[in-house]
């Protein structure tokens, strides 16, 4: 397989630990289909935190819960040219995140999921996802032990800024429902399963939540290479720091990716490899 060369560059992430424990040779990934086709191959037994992958689907889960317009008093809807836990940028936003693919913008809407404390919250967003997707996600609870061995200064002082500006109450209650909801992992089977709410018909989803997110997921969701990205596959697509990438064709399915070796920009290295070659080969980009 081409994309296992790409495997051999990069870099694993060193910021949280056990993620720099990882195999850098694994590889996996599921496609799967409106038709109920399943295609999968290699590492296919792994499993990861989502990691950021999870950010698309907190922005769902609270425009199913709560109207539009709530939800977006609390979080943009805008491309940032800096990187996803800039400080800068919501500084001079003036604690108003741009969007919710980006730590600030996630952190925020994690001061607003249902719950009493952060377990709470993370377990409600945990269980819907697992009932109407049909997924097996898990708190990795190892994972979540090594994000809490060492302080995340950025995102610490990105959640007191938003605090400071009154964007978010509870913020030690939010930053550790942050934490919690991106050590949700699974296999790439559950992240396919959890990317068809986002594909055409799913009758669990309101049509205009799954294209908010999906139009947030197209300009947002690989930080600054999204344009690019957009340009190239033309894909709504999201990334996280674990290795993990998913991409909607909004009208056929979803192709969840698993390889933990990263680019400069922080997206898995073999898994936009192997993204660009599907949608070059099938011709899947939404804009045809």
């Amino acid at each position: 397989m081409q994309a296992r060369k790409h495997t051999q560059e990069g870099k694993l992430p060193n910021y949280i630990p056990l993620l720099a424990q990882a195999n850098p040779n694994w590889l996996a990934v599921q496609i799967q289909t409106i038709t109920k086709q399943t295609y999968a191959v290699g590492d296919l037994s792994c499993i990861f935190s989502l990691m950021s992958v999870v950010k698309p689907f907190i922005l769902l889960f609270l425009l199913q819960q709560l109207d539009a317009g709530m939800v977006f008093s609390h979080v943009g809807m805008e491309p940032s040219s800096l990187p996803f836990n800039s400080l800068t940028q919501l500084e001079v936003d003036r604690g108003f995140p741009r969007n919710s693919m980006i730590n600030s913008g996630a952190i925020a809407l994690c001061s607003i999921l249902p719950g009493v404390d952060a377990s709470s919250r993370c377990e409600n967003l945990r269980l819907w996802l697992n009932q109407i997707a049909g997924c097996q996600l898990i708190l990795d609870n190892q994972m979540l032990d090594s994000v809490r061995s060492l302080p995340n200064d950025r995102n610490l002082a990105i959640t007191q800024l938003l605090a400071q500006f009154g964007k978010i109450k509870s913020p030690e209650i939010t930053l550790d429902t942050y934490n919690q909801v991106c050590c949700l992992a699974g296999t790439v089977a559950d992240l396919a399963r959890i990317g068809m709410l986002l594909v055409q018909g799913n009758q669990a989803i309101a049509p205009q939540n799954r294209r908010i997110v999906n139009a947030v997921m197209m300009t947002c969701g690989l930080y600054q290479a999204s344009a690019r990205f957009a340009v190239e596959v033309g894909l709504p697509t999201k990334s996280g720091v674990s290795g993990a990438i998913l991409s909607i064709v909004p009208t056929q399915g979803a192709i969840a990716c698993y390889s933990p070796v990263l680019d400069a920009t922080g997206n898995s290295k073999a898994g936009i490899f192997l993204l660009q070659q599907l949608a070059r080969n099938l011709n899947l980009s939404i804009f045809g």
